[in-house]
């Protein structure tokens, strides 16, 4: 059965248009921390946002403006590396957020207490990270070197960033004060919590239920009419009876979940049913796969 161009080509641009509403928000929320909470007590918590306050101190520009300068040659060697679609890709990210830190940078600071400056500056901008992650896009930055990093000298995405973070708030030891580098290290580790914590709040479901034979095709039937998702099967066998038995996995959104006990309940009351979390879905009727470069893989034809 062909999928009609329209309907396809509509739900393309609705998922780019809630990708972008992810990407804008997330860019607010990470702009609004900054320079609420750490731009006006000079917590550099890694990232180019701390690099761009260190430069700051040092060279009197605007962090806006310096984080673009620094986006630009990254998306370019980016680009060179991984292809002309990567820096399509990864361009808006670089290029908004700098422009919400610009059109902030009047919003009044909340607290002249480091400590909550650092707390709440860490999780507002892991909370953003977040949010730009789950529309699948990037801010560009540091994510762009580790990128390199990864595919030139086969360093670990995560220790590259780590590595990274710890060089700007080094900087910031040297620059401001030992002490300032300290409350950067609160908002960093804040801001990696934060941001787990997004990635493990899923609206996804994993369901695997067992069920006898006879009843089993009933219960297919029932759940791919009803619920209007996906399902597997296997054939499986009681451990204690030996007897064959079928196993139906659906991975579904939390709103499907009493619906899916309904059907259960009402076809096989006997039937075993278990439920557990999915961190992460991609596929048809969830999330769009996320492209990433990898080390020894030609990524100029994936972002093509």
């Amino acid at each position: 059965m062909k999928q009609d161009r329209g309907t396809s080509g509509y739900g393309r641009a609705a998922a780019f248009g809630v990708q972008m509403v992810y990407l804008t928000i997330g860019c607010l929320l990470m702009a609004i921390s900054y320079n609420m909470f750490q731009h006006p007590h000079q917590i550099a918590a890694g990232g180019v946002t701390g690099l761009s306050t260190v430069l700051e101190y040092v060279t009197g520009l605007k962090p806006a403006i310096s984080q673009w300068l620094i986006n630009v040659p990254l998306l370019l060697a980016g680009a060179a590396v991984f292809g002309r679609g990567f820096a399509v890709k990864t361009v808006l990210g670089s290029v908004l957020l700098p422009l919400c830190i610009l059109l902030t940078e009047g919003v009044p600071p909340l607290t002249d207490n480091m400590l909550l400056a650092a707390i709440y500056g860490g999780i507002g901008t892991g909370l953003g990270l977040g949010l730009i992650f789950k529309g699948n896009a990037s801010s560009g930055g540091f994510t762009i070197v580790a990128l390199l990093l990864n595919r030139k000298l086969g360093i670990g995405l995560g220790k590259a960033l780590m590595i990274l973070d710890f060089a700007v708030i080094l900087m910031a030891a040297i620059v401001f004060s030992p002490e300032k580098a300290l409350y950067a290290w609160i908002g960093l580790f804040l801001t990696k919590k934060a941001l787990e914590l997004i990635h493990s709040a899923s609206d996804s479901k994993v369901a695997f239920i067992i069920t006898d034979q006879t009843r089993e095709e009933t219960l297919r039937a029932a759940i791919l009419l009803e619920l209007d998702r996906g399902l597997t099967r296997f054939t499986s066998w009681g451990g204690y009876t030996g007897e064959p038995r079928g196993v139906l996995m659906v991975v579904l959104r939390n709103a499907d979940i009493a619906p899916l006990k309904r059907i259960v309940s009402t076809v096989d009351p006997q039937a075993f049913v278990i439920l557990s979390e999915a961190s992460e879905v991609y596929g048809q009727g969830f999330h769009s796969y996320p492209l990433v470069p990898r080390a020894g893989r030609d990524a100029s034809k994936v972002f093509s």
